[in-house]
């Protein structure tokens, strides 16, 4: 279900979440950290977990891994992602962000 930033309610979010619904917010015009917590905070007070990621990040960091610097760059990067990983382990969402199509995807994953 694609639901425009603008048009989301307090209300229907709460019930989205509640309902351990799948949803994605579009129309985002450069407010996608902002969304993030908004939507972070109304996951939390249900009292859901959840990880949030940047799309594409593992396999951006991936790809430095074969050169000099950026090799280091790259493994530090790939440590950090495993670790967060770790400390976000089993989550009741997730919320993926999606820079280049300016949305963010909040899935239920239990």
């Amino acid at each position: 279900m694609k639901i425009n930033y603008d048009d989301l309610e307090d209300k229907q979010l709460a019930e989205l979440i509640k309902g351990e619904k799948t949803f994605e917010l579009i129309g985002l015009s450069g407010r996608i950290s902002d969304a993030v917590l908004v939507v972070e905070t109304a996951i939390e007070i249900q009292g859901f977990s959840c990880r949030i990621y940047t799309y594409g990040r593992v396999a951006a960091s991936g790809g430095t891994l074969f050169g000099g610097i950026t090799g280091v760059l790259g493994l530090a990067s790939v440590v950090g992602i495993a670790a967060h990983n770790l400390a976000t382990l089993n989550p009741d969402y997730e919320i993926s962000k999606h820079l280049v199509d300016n949305s963010i995807l909040i899935k239920y994953c239990k």
